[in-house]
Parts: C-alpha cells; sequence; structure tokens
C-alpha cells in the first residue's frame, strides 16, 4: 500500500471563522483523476470523492447559493 499525503485547501469563499466552508485537496486531484471534498467542522469525517465534472458542478451550486 502506498501512503499518500494529502494537502487540503479552502475554498476562496470561505467565511473566515464561521465554518461555511468546504475543503478540497487540488494536488491528489491532479495526480488522480479524483476531487476529495471535506467539511471543514469535522475533517476526520468521511469526505466526497467526485469527479472533475461533480465538482464543477458542486462549485456552480455554490456560486448560486451564494449570490441567492
Amino acid at each position: 500500500m502506498v501512503s499518500l499525503v494529502v494537502v487540503v485547501l479552502s475554498s476562496s469563499y470561505s467565511q473566515g471563522n464561521s465554518g461555511e466552508r468546504v475543503e478540497w485537496a487540488p494536488a491528489h486531484a491532479a495526480a488522480t483523476g479524483e476531487v476529495l471534498v471535506r467539511d471543514s467542522k469535522t475533517p476526520k469525517a468521511p469526505h466526497l470523492t467526485l469527479t472533475p465534472a461533480s465538482f464543477a458542478g458542486l462549485v456552480v451550486l455554490a456560486k448560486g447559493a451564494r449570490s441567492a
């Protein structure tokens, strides 16, 4: 089994300390084609594994919810 270090970044739409953000691992996505997404409030909880297209859809959805 290969050990993989996943660096996670916060969304650029993060609200500071309000906890309203998701985190993702862009280097992992580039290397594997799997976009790992997690809730910043519960980083040890299970994560979502999305395709790049699904992640793009999530971003569109989040942008729409933010502007509403």
